[in-house]
């Protein structure tokens, strides 16, 4: 009955193994590539470029060095930001104007 005992805890040992390489595989490794990414993409941004920080501040990058990224509002004033707070370039997507439908629905009546 020892060696079933035996036998049965490297059986265990595997197991724990194999859902620690399914962990890491599927979500440690890809988590550890999004935080590389986004690291490459806060150096992507350069002066006269508008930026969006962690927070949802955008402005415009006015100066950029080692320790700090200057942002300046639409009002002028300007801030200054740890190149780590900087999300992402911000690129807003073109509004759709509405649709004028005014006349079809006054045929329908």
């Amino acid at each position: 009955m020892l060696a079933a005992a035996k036998g049965g805890s490297s059986y265990i040992l595997i197991i724990y193994a194999l859902v620690f390489g399914a962990l890491y595989f599927f979500y440690l490794r890809p988590r550890s590539k999004r935080q590389k990414a986004a690291r490459t993409t806060q150096k992507k941004v350069d002066v006269g470029e508008r930026a969006q920080t962690i927070g949802g501040f955008v402005g415009t990058v006015t100066k950029m060095t080692d320790e700090f990224i200057t942002l300046r509002t639409p009002n002028g004033v300007e801030l200054d930001f740890i190149p780590t707070a900087i999300a992402r370039r911000f690129d807003p997507k073109p509004v759709d104007e509405p649709h004028d439908d005014t006349a079809q629905e006054g045929d329908q009546k």
